[in-house]
């Protein structure tokens, strides 16, 4: 009969260690597992941290470049205002330079017809880099040796200077020439030739007809700017020149140059 007694205790002491067995393993199944979740918990904690960190930065590289991109559009719409205004100038300099042009064949044409009554072999008159040459021969102005001008030549410089005062902003350059033959009576050499006789042109241009002295500069170019072969007698011929040389002013040119330059 304590047999009969004693199996329904067992079982039940068995039943009892069974579940407290039971108990203690899902204990400690829900306590890994609660440490899991709060390992997770910290990791997702640090994640947003981070997240929150380049965020940040992101925001920063963000606002950075905003600045940047502001600071580049300012300079790009300076550069645009510095290269219409280079662009205006450029214009406004085209223009002053075709009507300089102009000016320059108009007043070929105003010289050559004041000069028409002289043939080809006393004087010339042509342009070359933006300035009107009047080429007038020895035989036309001088006698030979000579820096004293001849009534014809006297007669070509009044004609010339009509035109000349009729037209004041002109700068005018009266330069000398000779040939290679060395002069040997009243000069010491050809270049004291040379500057004679522009200077006396230039001071019957000044005294006898009224040009403004302060337009006028008077050279000596010897025989050194020949325009033709010292070797003949009829290349020595052209070479013995005066050449007047007329250079509309450039003085608003200039400016704008200058001001392209320092910009």
């Amino acid at each position: 009969m304590k047999a009969k007694l004693i199996t329904p205790i067992g079982v039940a002491l068995s039943l009892l260690t069974l579940a407290s067995c039971v108990s203690t393993k899902k204990y400690k199944a829900m306590k890994a597992e609660a440490g899991r979740l709060r390992a997770d918990s910290a990791a997702f904690s640090n994640r947003i941290l981070s997240l929150d960190g380049s965020l940040s930065k992101s925001q920063m590289d963000q606002e950075l470049t905003n600045s940047k991109l502001q600071k580049t559009n300012a300079e790009l719409n300076s550069s645009n205002e510095q290269i219409a205004a280079q662009q205006a100038r450029l214009a406004e300099l085209q223009d002053r330079i075709e009507r300089q042009r102009a000016a320059t064949v108009a007043l070929r044409k105003t010289i050559a017809d004041a000069l028409v009554n002289f043939n080809a072999e006393q004087l010339t008159v042509t342009t070359k880099n933006g300035k009107v040459y009047v080429s007038m021969s020895e035989k036309l102005l001088f006698p030979s040796g000579s820096a004293e001008v001849n009534p014809e030549g006297k007669d070509a410089l009044s004609q010339l200077a009509k035109a000349l005062n009729q037209n004041t902003d002109i700068n005018i350059d009266v330069e000398g020439h000779t040939d290679t033959v060395p002069i040997t009576k009243r000069f010491p050499d050809n270049w004291a030739l040379s500057v004679a006789r522009s200077t006396e042109i230039t001071r019957i241009l000044v005294k006898d007809y009224g040009v403004n002295p302060t337009r006028i500069i008077a050279s000596g170019r010897s025989q050194y700017l020949p325009v033709a072969d010292n070797s003949t007698p009829d290349g020595r011929a052209r070479n013995r020149r005066t050449e007047i040389i007329l250079e509309p002013k450039l003085d608003k040119i200039m400016e704008l140059v200058e001001g392209a330059s320092g910009n």
